[in-house]
């Protein structure tokens, strides 16, 4: 059987026991989205992607196990860097995961490219 990039993901992160995930979908992640919807895993919509991001930051202080976030590309990329930073000055474990443009597409100024 064969999987996808986005379906591998979302398997290591089960088997990492992760089992919320906050996020907003985006065009540049829905491969992860739909890896997730037959998944186990849990998803909290956000209203946006620093929420996202402290969402994680707050289950990670509150469990003490790693906690994750998804955003799309560009400027939900961006809009992750407060809340990276903050868990990064806290040491609490948050993985952020983006969407990306094609790497064919990389280094051509692509709609929402951010490198």
């Amino acid at each position: 059987m064969k999987y996808s990039g986005a379906e591998i993901t979302i398997k290591l992160l089960e088997r990492e026991g992760i089992d919320i995930i906050a996020g907003i979908p985006g065009g540049t992640n829905l491969p992860l989205y739909s890896a997730l919807g037959k998944s186990k895993i849990r998803h909290i919509l956000a209203r946006h992607e620093q929420g996202a991001g402290f969402m994680s930051h707050g289950m990670a202080r509150s469990t003490g196990k790693t906690a994750v976030c998804f955003a799309c590309s560009g400027p939900g990329a961006t809009n992750l860097m407060t809340a990276i930073a903050d868990a990064k000055m806290d040491s609490v474990p948050i993985i952020a995961i983006t969407g990306q443009v094609p790497s064919s597409l990389i280094g051509t100024d692509a709609f929402q490219e951010v490198d």
